[in-house]
């Protein structure tokens, strides 16, 4: 099981008592997405500048990912995968359910896209919304 402490070690950042917790909090939610209000709710005390560095940089060196489902909100999820600052690999589903509110990864076949002579693509966001299986 992956620890706050070893996934940090692992991609080489400094560990610090404020990046523990914070990083604790999204290998604690699971596949579920975490929007910045529900990060700030799991924290006690804490500078929303400090927050905002600290998701970023997580996101940089791929220890979270933005979970773009369609919503206004910013959201970010913890990368299960080995992704790193090179490559992301969260090119995968999100869904947003509509009863609870919550948005989850869905770890499923990505469709894959037939673009057209001259396009190249970067990212894949795809949001599913619906009923989530712990409200059915």
């Amino acid at each position: 099981m992956n620890t706050a402490e070893t996934v940090l070690k692992k991609h080489k950042l400094r560990m610090t008592a404020f990046r523990v917790k914070v990083l604790s909090v999204f290998i604690d939610s699971g596949e579920r997405a975490l929007s910045n209000a529900a990060v700030e709710d799991a924290l006690k005390d804490f500078d929303r500048i400090t927050l905002y560095r600290t998701l970023k940089t997580f996101e940089k060196h791929g220890l979270i990912h933005q979970a773009i489902d369609g919503s206004n909100e910013n959201k970010y999820a913890y990368c299960h995968n080995d992704c790193d600052i090179h490559a992301h690999d969260d090119n995968h589903m999100h869904f947003n359910c509509n009863n609870c509110g919550e948005t989850f990864c869905l770890e499923t076949a990505t469709p894959i896209f037939q673009l057209p002579n001259g396009y190249t693509m970067d990212q894949i966001h795809i949001a599913v919304s619906g009923t989530c299986a712990g409200c059915n």
